[in-house]
Protein backbone atom coordinates (compact mmCIF):
# COMPACT_ATOMS: atom_id res chain seq x y z
CA UNK A 1 0.00 0.00 0.00
CA UNK A 2 1.22 3.82 -0.81
CA UNK A 3 1.08 6.54 0.93
CA UNK A 4 -1.74 7.64 -1.53
CA UNK A 5 -3.61 4.54 -0.86
CA UNK A 6 -2.65 5.13 3.31
CA UNK A 7 -4.11 8.59 3.56
CA UNK A 8 -7.07 8.04 1.41
CA UNK A 9 -7.88 5.35 3.85
CA UNK A 10 -7.42 7.42 7.16
CA UNK A 11 -9.92 10.10 5.56
CA UNK A 12 -12.49 7.44 4.54
CA UNK A 13 -11.92 6.32 8.19
CA UNK A 14 -12.10 9.69 9.67
CA UNK A 15 -15.74 9.71 7.76
CA UNK A 16 -16.64 7.27 8.89
CA UNK A 17 -16.07 7.99 12.97
CA UNK A 18 -17.00 11.42 12.43
CA UNK A 19 -20.59 10.07 11.26
CA UNK A 20 -20.99 7.39 13.54
CA UNK A 21 -19.74 9.55 16.36
CA UNK A 22 -22.78 11.97 15.54
CA UNK A 23 -24.99 9.17 14.95
CA UNK A 24 -24.84 7.91 18.30
CA UNK A 25 -24.45 11.15 19.84
CA UNK A 26 -28.39 11.72 18.31
CA UNK A 27 -29.30 8.73 18.95
CA UNK A 28 -28.19 8.12 22.74
CA UNK A 29 -26.15 10.75 24.00
CA UNK A 30 -25.40 8.80 27.08
CA UNK A 31 -24.40 5.79 25.76
CA UNK A 32 -22.23 7.47 23.38
CA UNK A 33 -19.96 9.55 25.79
CA UNK A 34 -19.32 5.96 26.80
CA UNK A 35 -18.60 3.88 23.66
CA UNK A 36 -17.12 6.64 22.30
CA UNK A 37 -15.17 7.44 25.35
CA UNK A 38 -15.79 11.31 24.75
CA UNK A 39 -16.51 14.60 26.77
CA UNK A 40 -19.45 16.36 27.41
CA UNK A 41 -17.99 19.13 25.59
CA UNK A 42 -16.85 16.85 22.56
CA UNK A 43 -20.32 15.24 22.07
CA UNK A 44 -21.82 18.95 21.42
CA UNK A 45 -19.01 19.97 18.77
CA UNK A 46 -19.49 17.09 17.47
CA UNK A 47 -23.44 17.00 17.39
CA UNK A 48 -23.37 20.42 15.95
CA UNK A 49 -20.68 19.61 12.77
CA UNK A 50 -22.48 20.66 9.61
CA UNK A 51 -21.72 18.25 7.06
CA UNK A 52 -19.03 20.78 5.53
CA UNK A 53 -17.38 20.65 8.83
CA UNK A 54 -17.30 17.01 8.82
CA UNK A 55 -15.42 16.64 5.77
CA UNK A 56 -13.35 19.11 6.52
CA UNK A 57 -12.00 17.04 9.53
CA UNK A 58 -11.75 14.18 8.03
CA UNK A 59 -9.43 14.94 5.35
CA UNK A 60 -6.58 15.51 7.21
CA UNK A 61 -4.01 13.17 7.09
CA UNK A 62 -4.14 12.10 10.96
CA UNK A 63 -6.71 9.41 12.13
CA UNK A 64 -9.22 11.26 14.41
CA UNK A 65 -10.14 8.27 16.26
CA UNK A 66 -7.60 6.43 18.84
CA UNK A 67 -7.47 3.41 20.75
CA UNK A 68 -8.64 3.40 24.06
CA UNK A 69 -6.75 0.39 25.96
CA UNK A 70 -3.91 2.14 27.15
CA UNK A 71 -2.79 -1.11 29.73
CA UNK A 72 -2.15 -4.68 29.15
CA UNK A 73 -4.60 -5.49 31.41
CA UNK A 74 -7.68 -4.28 28.89
CA UNK A 75 -5.91 -5.23 25.71
CA UNK A 76 -5.38 -9.29 27.51
CA UNK A 77 -8.99 -9.09 28.78
CA UNK A 78 -10.95 -7.75 25.79
CA UNK A 79 -8.46 -10.28 23.86
CA UNK A 80 -8.45 -13.12 25.98
CA UNK A 81 -4.73 -13.97 25.28
CA UNK A 82 -3.89 -17.30 27.09
CA UNK A 83 -7.16 -17.60 28.71
CA UNK A 84 -9.88 -20.38 27.38
CA UNK A 85 -12.76 -18.68 25.20
CA UNK A 86 -15.41 -20.02 28.46
CA UNK A 87 -14.49 -16.89 30.33
CA UNK A 88 -14.04 -14.72 27.00
CA UNK A 89 -17.68 -12.66 28.12
CA UNK A 90 -16.79 -12.22 31.76
CA UNK A 91 -13.32 -10.87 30.52
CA UNK A 92 -15.23 -9.12 27.74
CA UNK A 93 -17.60 -7.60 31.15
CA UNK A 94 -14.29 -6.57 33.15
CA UNK A 95 -13.31 -4.57 30.42
CA UNK A 96 -15.76 -2.99 29.73
CA UNK A 97 -15.86 -1.87 33.83
CA UNK A 98 -12.29 -0.82 33.18
CA UNK A 99 -13.17 1.62 30.55
CA UNK A 100 -16.21 2.59 32.04
CA UNK A 101 -14.38 3.94 35.24
CA UNK A 102 -11.55 5.44 33.28
CA UNK A 103 -14.12 7.25 31.28
CA UNK A 104 -15.68 8.80 34.36
CA UNK A 105 -11.98 9.49 35.76
CA UNK A 106 -11.19 11.48 32.04
CA UNK A 107 -14.82 13.45 32.21
CA UNK A 108 -14.34 14.95 35.33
Amino acid sequence: MNSDQILAEIREANLSYVMLAQSLIRADREQALYRLGISEETATLLNTLSPAQMMKMASGNTLLCRFRMDDDLVWGLLTSHGKPAANDSVSRLHASILMAGRHQEAAA
